[in-house]
């Protein structure tokens, strides 16, 4: 058990958080694909990103790690091998579907394995657009969970037109990174924008794209042109916890720096600013297609909000750091349309209700698609589940943290994205 104390100050100074988990597997997968040495630093170590790195080099990539940077020579975009074993996913959903998107299109058989809660998690949505462009992709049961496994493509596979039914960045990403590989251009139409890192990074390797409203087209590629050297940007969803924790506590006055402030990422300050918080964005600049910028947060009074439809892409992964927040706020928030959070590491909404009102008694309710926490009830010290989810780990140490404190049963649950959160919060 992991027990945090209350702060009973604000936090002050600044802080260096992670590179951004989503720009780290793109940045791994796309230089493995190139025929040029690349260098990223600031990569983010944790263990999603790693087993990118190794689900890479048994595609035939050579992946060099020293602290934060790794150096990565491929072999070009038509020069992945056959790797000798099953594929391990682990613990990430990301590595997962956009390795299926573009082992799909590959000559060779391709097998794919992940932890339990990976297992358990429905691949269909990823299954189905790809099928269509005549890959042959066989899951488990029903949903289509792993173990996964993909044919040899016979011929190159179909460009296709595909209205997505939900938005999401990892089933877009697994559908674009097939169409490099496919005879036609590729079109993928969201119903509202879900972060695009792996446009910005296919852009920055070369590759054809465009962009029209909610629609993506990419063209077929012969070859992918490197960079010499990519930073990743700190990792939003880790910033976020500090943003909250800031907010919360009297007598804030905290800087992150190099945080990555793409306008599909940012959906959490954009809330928390209409909830009263205060949080000012400066020095900005670009890397790599990127937008960076340090956040600077003092301590503020909150507000409940109401909101739901297009910013939940935005947003999505920070939910539980935003629910805390609320939990503090006056009034009550209402979060729409989240039952994409039912199938994440956890049932995050099932989470988020049975374990933060350990803390909090009668704040949280949910039903199959919204979330609603009533705040300013009187908060208590507890001992709180995990459910070894990185994410409801980070939440419920920044919600006793603010509050009367909490112990929770798994702290290694973090290096999934954020291998020293309690060393930065200690």
């Amino acid at each position: 058990m992991k027990k945090i104390l209350p702060l009973n100050h604000g936090l002050r100074g600044t802080i260096k958080i992670p590179g951004d988990k989503s720009i780290s597997h793109r940045s791994v997968i796309l230089s493995s694909l190139a025929t040029t040495p690349v260098e990223i630093e600031n990569f983010l170590s944790g263990a999603d990103c790693l087993s990118t790195v190794e689900c890479m080099k048994s595609l035939g990539a050579k992946i060099v790690r020293t602290g934060e940077n790794i150096l990565v020579t491929g072999n070009g975009l038509h020069g992945l091998r056959e790797p000798e074993n099953v594929l391990d996913a682990g613990n990430s959903g990301t590595t997962l579907r956009l390795l299926m998107g573009l082992c799909a299109p590959q000559k060779f058989l391709t097998t794919f394995t992940g932890d339990n809660s990976l297992r358990r998690r429905p691949m269909a949505r990823v299954i189905k657009p790809l099928t269509m462009t005549g890959a042959k992709i066989f899951g488990r049961n029903d949903n289509q969970s792993l173990p996964i496994t993909i044919l040899p493509a016979e011929k190159n596979l179909r460009g296709i037109f595909y209205k997505m039914p939900v938005a999401s960045a990892q089933v877009k990403s697994a559908i674009l990174l097939s169409g490099l590989f496919a005879e036609t251009p590729t079109t993928v139409i969201e119903p509202s924008p879900s972060r695009d890192h792996t446009e910005k990074m296919l852009t920055a390797f070369g590759a054809r794209i465009e962009h029209r409203g909610n629609a993506i087209r990419i063209f077929p590629a012969e070859n992918l042109t490197a960079p010499e050297r990519i930073f990743v940007a700190g990792d939003i969803s880790s910033a976020a916890y500090w943003i909250v924790l800031a907010s919360l506590l009297d007598d804030s006055d905290v800087t992150i720096e190099s945080v990555g402030v793409n306008e599909t990422r940012t959906g959490i300050i954009d809330v928390l600013q209409q909830m009263g918080a205060s949080i000012e964005l400066i020095n900005q600049r670009t890397s790599s297609g990127e937008k960076l910028a340090d956040v600077h947060v003092v301590s503020s009074k909150l507000y409940g909000v109401e909101f739901g439809g297009e910013m939940i892409p935005r947003l999505i992964d920070e939910i539980p750091a935003l629910a805390v927040a609320a939990a503090f706020a006056t009034g009550t928030t209402i979060i729409r349309d989240v039952a994409e959070l039912r199938v994440k590491e956890t049932d995050r909404l099932a989470a988020i209700v049975d374990e933060f009102n350990k803390i909090s008694p009668e704040t949280f309710t949910a039903t199959d698609d919204s979330l609603i926490i009533k705040g300013g009830r009187e908060k208590f010290f507890a001992e709180c589940q995990t459910r070894a989810d990185h994410r409801m780990a980070m939440s419920l140490a920044i919600f006793g943290a603010a509050a009367q404190g909490v112990s929770i049963d798994d702290e290694t649950c973090v290096d999934i994205s954020y291998p020293n959160f309690f060393e930065e919060l200690n």
